[in-house]
């Protein structure tokens, strides 16, 4: 037999091929769902793919973080979960992520081909192969591991934080947390980035801002069995969903296919009303949550279980201790994670959810430890001189602020078992803790009381959408029509579900959907909150703080409580031109949509403009004499006061942050829209004229006591003119909403030229006058001066979660 010199080529390239992990002196050897091998040496993974064409799940997360709430790549934050798959190319294993967006469910292969051909699928990596022995591939996936998978240079890229690559000389694999197991591997890679940083964000959290190093973690988990069923998506659920879309659909049904997110539960027994689960539902807390935080996540956590009684599962939901040697990132651990940042900020629950169903594979919380401490701080301020008689009478305030740590355990839970935001939940007394809370602070005997400042228990709601999402119905049964029936009686026993976009505060227009209100009336609470407000102003004094604090802390807090009222004004205002409606489905029975009554509106457009008086904007005087300039060490931060006057305490910008924020809501110019609309429709319900004659009135008409009064009046005046001139020259609005703003300029200017007035009043409106007529020349060149920025408040200890 001749052997050409090609063919010998061949024969040996493929014998030196098969020897390449011969030839790596030592080597690791890991044997689970995928074995691969780690060459010490040249810190390199080598992976065995004996699964060509296998669709698996592959996710990648941060196992460590960069520490700041702005930036937003925190420790324990998960990626996406895709379905990937190897397949051969020639001389190389391509790992393609197959698109999930599009399909075609059907029996019919061409069918389903064409689908696949006509949307573009994505190449993640190509992997050249080391070595080919029986079927199994060899292939080194290092440089997969290495790159920069979790977005962080496009993250700080785009929030225009500063430029950086990885810098390949400083990173290396992490050996610590790479493991296998039968259903999944693990890999970790230390990461560093380097750059240079443009923002202070960077500079606050890097101990060198030109190098930023955070470990990586990436997944490769077997998918789950056939044997999950799907469960159709309702959008008055409350559940959190996924979708597609399925070309092999007939033409008289949707495309769209819609199915909601949930853990994979079932009955041991299922002919039992109550039955212990064949896999219970475990979550477990990091360890590195410290006492009595611990004992609060926990217990908050642990409600979900009386929802899932509820339907008859026997403790089916769980909540332990991570154990020790486990890693919060694997794939088969539930975890609820205690993140550490240098500013407070958004605590939130995450899934890996498999996209071909929407199985839950993997819910991770991550919950910011510095929330608790902002709870604390509004209870510190409440209270009536809480340190008086000693630095150690601070167990009432920390009562509250652990209260506030349960409900957020149960709330962020909550996302990752399948659930939305459920806005309206305040209404209706407290129904569930997928609701924003503002806690609920009463008078009682004169004297302010937080012990009902947050719920003790799962909401109505909150069992209502597990029964939606997690009951189990007899064989033969129409699951549809019991799902509707679960819905149906919800609504007719007064719950409601609204969720995100309708309840932000910005142009939104729901009644009742709110984030961080209380009361069935948004108005009445607003009412009460400024009495609370009132009261504990008037008490506040120097024994808010410890013994040997600087007075700056006491202005710290002194923030949260001058503006206690800010959301419940939110939520005041959007009575004002609001509607009230659901997500009504054909045939539920429920309101579609519909104006919220001429008297509701006008109750809460009174209390929205005595947010706008002196009374309420004024700092006693006796308060500003705690309020030094800020003391050596303790500068100000941005959830502070700001301040126009150097190192002095502005009691002026205070009022004219907190008229500002009350007049961006009420002039929003989609809500001035809506009530022009409103009223051309019905002329008995408040208008848009009815809403500035209002205003006007309290602003420019009012007449101040003292000299105090005045220049917060003024102050007043000025952020009205700003906001009336921003709605004159709104292309976004209607015509008939610039034509009214720019009516009651003139009016204004007509009414401040005919006031009587001598010495600095008389200056004042000559401004004003002066001001509106630039405006009235060139509008196109008004550029309004903002108010001094409000101090951060949300998250008032909680939060959206995001999701």
């Amino acid at each position: 037999m001749k052997i050409t010199s090609t063919c010998l080529f061949l024969i040996v390239c493929q014998f030196l091929s098969a020897q390449f992990l011969e030839k790596q002196k030592v080597l690791k050897s890991y044997k689970g769902y995928f074995n691969f091998y780690y060459n010490e040496n040249k810190d390199e993974i080598y992976l065995e793919v004996d699964k060509l064409d296998t669709e698996f799940l592959y996710v990648h997360s941060l196992a460590t973080g960069l520490g700041s709430n702005d930036i937003g790549l925190d420790r324990g934050q998960i990626g996406d979960g895709v379905v990937v798959k190897f397949q051969k190319a020639g001389n190389k294993l391509l790992l393609i992520q197959p698109n999930q967006r599009y399909r075609a469910i059907t029996e019919n292969k061409l069918e389903k081909k064409s689908v696949e051909q006509a949307f573009a699928k994505s190449v993640l990596f190509g992997f050249p192969i080391k070595e080919k022995k029986d079927g199994v591939y060899i292939i080194d996936v290092t440089p997969f591991l290495l790159q920069d998978t979790h977005g962080v240079i496009n993250r700080l890229k785009n929030l225009k934080e500063g430029t950086y690559s990885v810098d390949k000389t400083k990173s290396a694999l992490s050996l610590e947390r790479t493991k296998a197991f039968p259903k999944n591997v693990e890999f970790e890679a230390l990461i560093t980035y380097k750059g240079s940083p443009k923002r202070g964000n960077i500079w606050s959290v890097a101990p060198d801002s030109k190098l930023l190093t955070v470990i990586q973690h990436h997944s490769f988990v077997e998918l789950p069995d056939d044997n999950y069923k799907k469960r159709e998506f309702g959008p008055r659920s409350g559940a959190l969903s996924i979708s597609y879309l399925d070309y092999a659909t007939p033409v008289q049904e949707p495309i769209v296919k819609r199915y909601i997110t949930r853990h994979r539960l079932e009955k041991k027994n299922p002919e039992l009303a109550v039955s212990e689960a064949k896999e219970p539902i475990i979550y477990y807390l990091d360890p590195g949550a410290p006492e009595p935080v611990r004992s609060a996540l926990l217990d908050g956590a642990r409600w979900w279980n009386q929802a899932y009684e509820a339907i008859g599962f026997k403790n089916a939901f769980q909540v332990k201790m991570l154990p020790e040697d486990a890693d919060p990132m694997d794939l088969r651990y539930n975890v609820i994670q205690w993140v550490h940042r240098s500013t407070r900020g958004w605590s939130y629950g995450a899934s890996v959810v498999d996209p071909r169903t929407g199985e839950i594979l993997k819910g991770h919380v991550s919950l910011g430890s510095l929330r608790i401490r902002q709870d604390f701080l509004i209870a510190q301020a409440l209270s009536n001189k809480p340190f008086a008689k000693g630095d150690e009478n601070y167990q009432p305030m920390l009562e509250m602020a652990l209260a506030r740590i349960r409900q957020l355990s149960a709330h962020e839970v909550g996302h990752t078992i399948g659930f939305a935001h459920n806005f309206t939940a305040s209404t209706e007394n407290r129904a569930s803790v997928m609701d924003y809370p503002h806690p609920t602070i009463r008078l009682k005997d004169g004297k302010i009381d937080f012990s009902d400042a947050y719920d003790t228990r799962i909401g109505s709601w909150d069992k209502v959408t597990v029964a939606y999402s997690y009951s189990e119905f007899r064989n033969g049964v129409n699951e549809n029509q019991e799902l509707d029936k679960i819905l149906d009686n919800a609504y007719a026993s007064g719950l409601r579900f609204i969720s995100d976009s309708d309840a932000r505060p910005q142009g939104g227009a729901h009644g009742l959907a709110h984030l961080w209100d209380n009361g069935k009336s948004a108005s009445e609470e607003l009412k009460n909150v400024l009495t609370i407000r009132e009261n504990a102003i008037r008490n506040f004094s120097k024994d808010n703080i410890r013994t040997g604090e600087p007075y700056s802390v006491l202005e710290d807090v002194f923030v949260p409580l001058y503006f206690f009222h800010r959301y419940q004004t939110e939520a005041a205002v959007k009575l004002i031109g609001g509607l009230n409606y659901n997500y009504a489905t054909k045939g539920d029975g429920q309101t579609i949509v519909e104006v919220i009554s001429e008297k509701e509106q006008k109750e809460a457009l009174n209390q929205v403009l005595q947010t706008l008086s002196p009374e309420v904007l004024t700092i006693p005087e006796d308060k500003l004499k705690l309020f030094p300039p800020r003391a050596f060490g303790y500068g100000r931060t941005r959830e502070s006061f700001k301040s126009k006057t150097g190192v002095a305490f502005d009691a002026l910008s205070a009022a004219s942050t907190a008229s500002d924020m009350s007049l961006t809501l009420l002039l929003h110019p989609e809500r001035v829209s809506r009530l022009i609309q409103q009223n051309s429709l019905d002329p008995e319900q408040l208008g848009a004229t009815e809403v500035l004659d209002e205003l006007i009135k309290v602003v420019f008409k009012t007449k101040s006591k003292n000299n105090y009064h005045n220049e917060i009046q003024e102050t007043v005046k000025s952020n009205t003119l700003k906001h009336l001139m921003n709605l004159a020259n709104n292309k976004s609005a209607y015509s008939q909403v610039q034509a009214l703003a720019y009516g009651y300029l003139n009016q204004i200017t007509v009414m401040l030229t005919s006031e009587k007035v001598k010495g600095v009043n008389k200056i004042y409106n000559d401004y004003y006058i002066k001001q509106i007529q630039d405006f009235m020349k060139k509008p196109e060149d008004f550029k309004p001066i903002p108010s001094p920025k409000i101090p951060d408040g949300s998250p008032i200890g909680s939060f959206r979660c995001e999701f």
